[in-house]
């Protein structure tokens, strides 16, 4: 079955304790629905700090604090669900839109080779 990466992304001025405990418990809710579907394979919250390597041509690495990409928005979380088709993660991607305050991305995880099927 297609596994697929579900990333939320949170504004820079993003403050946490403004998120009520209605929105925590959705959250929490809606993740306990994924787990008892199936579907969902892996889920986290991210720091929004970061440290970033870039190998350079003479073969050493630079280090630099802060995501990779400067942005207004940083990526606050991620999952990794996994359903028969587009339509069925559509329908959890949008439950979670509708309890997450903040902009949900869906992306299809590629596998090479991929994996085998049971």
């Amino acid at each position: 079955m297609p596994q697929y990466l579900i990333s939320t992304y949170i504004p820079e001025d993003f403050d946490p304790s403004l998120v009520t405990e209605e929105t925590v418990e959705a959250i929490h809710a809606l993740n306990r629905e994924l787990v008892a579907a199936g579907v969902r394979k892996f889920a986290c919250g991210l720091s929004p700090k970061a440290v970033t390597m870039r190998a350079q041509p003479n073969g050493e690495l630079v280090v630099t604090d802060g995501p990779y990409q400067e942005a207004k928005e940083y990526v606050g979380g991620l999952s990794i669900l996994e359903t028969e088709n587009m339509d069925e993660l559509m329908a959890w991607v949008r439950k979670g839109a509708k309890v997450f305050p903040g902009v949900v991305e869906v992306r299809e995880i590629f596998f090479n080779p991929a994996p085998a099927e049971d």
